[in-house]
């Protein structure tokens, strides 16, 4: 499972050191703060950014992946004969 909350803290201050028990917000401690400390909403917020990041990253990964298999299949190949060729 990934750990938005640490995901979250590194997209709103990326320059800053902090350390946290649990996944929980409340037990942040700023070892390093670089500007002020984000809010819960600012954070949850952010959160919801991460995640809507890897749901379009995903989607590009997929609709990559359509584009190579079309451009095999014009031509004329598929994914099992490039695995045959080791690619």
């Amino acid at each position: 499972m990934k750990n938005y909350l640490d995901a979250a803290l590194r997209l709103l201050r990326p320059n800053s050191e902090y350390s946290y028990f649990g996944n929980d917000y409340s037990t942040i401690v700023w070892h390093v703060l670089d500007g002020d400390a984000p809010t819960k909403k600012q954070i949850d917020d952010a959160i919801e950014q991460v995640k809507a990041n890897e749901k379009a990253e995903d989607q590009a990964k997929v609709k990559a992946k359509e584009a190579a298999q079309a451009k095999l299949a014009a031509l004329g190949l598929t994914v099992g004969d490039l695995q045959a060729l080791g690619l």
